[in-house]
């Protein structure tokens, strides 16, 4: 049976997204030795960005908040739980450390500096509310459904701001219409303008795999102005996510760039998790898809003067816990994500939306 996106099972709850209601905790990609001249920090913060968790300890310390290793970057409006690096030799004057969203849960030591990327995955949990009679059984279908399928990886809403508009002030920039002197601001609004044609590229080419749900590749290459043959070969693939001739994926959930060259082989490892496809972050120095999936992509491709990347498109949700609360009508749950995703991408195909 193939795998139909629940579009038809709506979903009514509420979900507030707060240290109360939203945990994130970073899994470290490697165990830390416990030796070394790096002293790592596991730590619980809410109610901040992680700059502003990194400043607060910076200044206790006594050093420049870019001595401090870390991973990525964690949501202010959750509590979340991360690891952070600086140099052993602080450790006594981190004993004094206190902050009233800051806690230091665990130290121990490593050979290197935490950099960037350096994480497995997150761990979410997460409490919906309102949650009434039949939608409880509704949200077990959907994540039954989420288990064995996975989500589009779409770019979450908090890498485009409060009002969702970061990309056009990136864009601005890009083009030379608009100055900025602060570097790390400017290159975090290019990078929302990247981030936001990739999700435009992956809502077309979620709009072409629901669209062969109900018609066939013919009917959809008419209704999506597509040339002919753009979609040979789909319609009888394993999964919801169809696979286009020149797709470029990698293997899952980490692994080397390449091209799908027999679209049915690539498409039967594509349902055993084993690869997943990929989208384009536009800018120089990556590889381009080619053929049917490459007339989908140059639709979002511009010349951008950044670094740009691959990155996977659909995404497993692993460890997928869930406890229903009758009394308070709360579902509680909890799951995995790779590195990059984002909680929203789950809550989204639990609701029913499409894009």
């Amino acid at each position: 049976m193939k795998p139909v996106y629940p579009l038809n099972v709506k979903n009514s709850f509420l979900f507030n997204p707060s240290p109360r209601d939203f945990t994130v905790e970073e899994i470290p990609l490697y165990d830390f030795s416990g030796e070394g001249e790096h002293l790592v920090l596991k730590v619980r913060k809410k109610e901040m960005t992680t700059w502003e968790m990194l400043d607060a300890i910076s200044n206790h310390a006594g050093i420049r908040r870019r001595d401090i290793g870390y991973a990525g970057l964690k949501d202010k409006h959750a509590m979340t739980i991360q690891y952070i690096s600086l140099p052993a030799k602080l450790q006594e004057r981190i004993r004094t450390f206190a902050h009233e969203k800051i806690k230091i849960l665990e130290t121990t030591h490593h050979n290197n500096k935490i950099r960037v990327g350096h994480l497995k995955g997150n761990r979410f949990e997460i409490r919906l509310k309102k949650v009434l009679g039949v939608q409880k059984d509704k949200l077990d279908s959907v994540l039954k459904w989420i288990k064995a399928n996975g989500v589009p990886n779409y770019f979450g809403n908090q890498r485009f701001g409060t009002n969702g508009n970061n990309w056009e002030e990136g864009k601005k920039l890009l083009e030379g219409t608009l100055k900025m002197r602060d570097r790390k601001t400017r290159e975090f609004l290019m990078g929302s303008y990247q981030s936001y044609l990739f999700n435009k590229w992956l809502a077309k080419r979620m709009e072409i795999n629901l669209l062969l749900q109900e018609f066939s590749e013919a009917e959809t290459e008419k209704l999506m102005q597509l040339p002919q043959g753009t979609l040979a070969d789909t319609k009888t693939q394993p999964n919801f996510y169809k696979l286009l001739g020149g797709e470029l994926m990698m293997h899952y959930p980490y692994g080397k760039l390449f091209a799908a060259e027999d679209i049915a082989k690539e498409a039967a490892r594509f349902a055993t998790k084993d690869t997943a496809p990929t989208g384009l972050i536009p800018g120089t120095k990556t590889r381009r898809a080619e053929g049917s999936a490459g007339i989908i992509e140059q639709m979002f491709d511009e010349s951008i003067k950044l670094y740009g990347a691959r990155r996977y498109a659909w995404v497993k949700v692993t460890e997928i816990e869930k406890r229903y609360i009758e009394e308070k009508a709360h579902y509680e749950l909890s799951f995995v994500l790779p590195k990059g995703s984002y909680a929203t991408n789950v809550l989204d195909v639990l609701r029913g939306e499409p894009l």
